[in-house]
């Protein structure tokens, strides 16, 4: 009777672990299993360097979404990123989207200016203000070689 026992407790060690795992699996994983609460936005660019998949999109400060993909438009020699905001976000078509840097070196984030005046963007809609990232090291090197005031 001991013996089983002991193999009970294991056993129901081991489910309570496998549950773990797969709950931390779709939590950090980003994965949604019960139905889509975001929709997805669009935004145009000449240069995402330093943005990737997966990094956050924040309004007013605060996080609203991820970037969901990067591509390229052959055609029109931009890049494409596709965010997925938050349902009850609301986002207008006079918004503002720019690539920004936490703190000097840190990691890139979309930072969306919402707007307010125009119409109301739906799923699938396209901010068309963007403003690419500041390059630091190109400002860097045109302030040690003395370009920083000639325009």
């Amino acid at each position: 009777m001991k013996k089983y026992a002991m193999e009970t407790i294991v056993g129901i060690f081991l489910v309570f672990g496998l549950l773990c795992i797969g709950y931390m699996t779709v939590k950090l994983g980003h994965i949604s299993l019960f139905g889509d609460n975001a929709y997805s936005l669009f935004a145009r660019f000449t240069t995402v360097s330093g943005l990737r998949a997966g990094s956050p999109v924040d309004m007013l400060g605060i996080q609203v979404g991820r970037v969901e993909r990067l591509t390229m438009d052959q055609e029109d020699q931009a890049a494409v990123v596709e965010m997925r905001i938050q349902k009850d976000i609301k986002v207008y078509d006079d918004a503002i989207a720019s690539i920004r840097t936490e703190g000097l070196i840190g990691d890139m984030f979309l930072s969306i200016d919402p707007g307010g005046a125009g119409k109301l963007l739906g799923p699938g809609g396209t901010v068309t203000e963007t403003r690419p990232a500041v390059d630091i090291v190109d400002l860097i090197g045109k302030y040690a070689f003395g370009e920083v005031g000639k325009q």
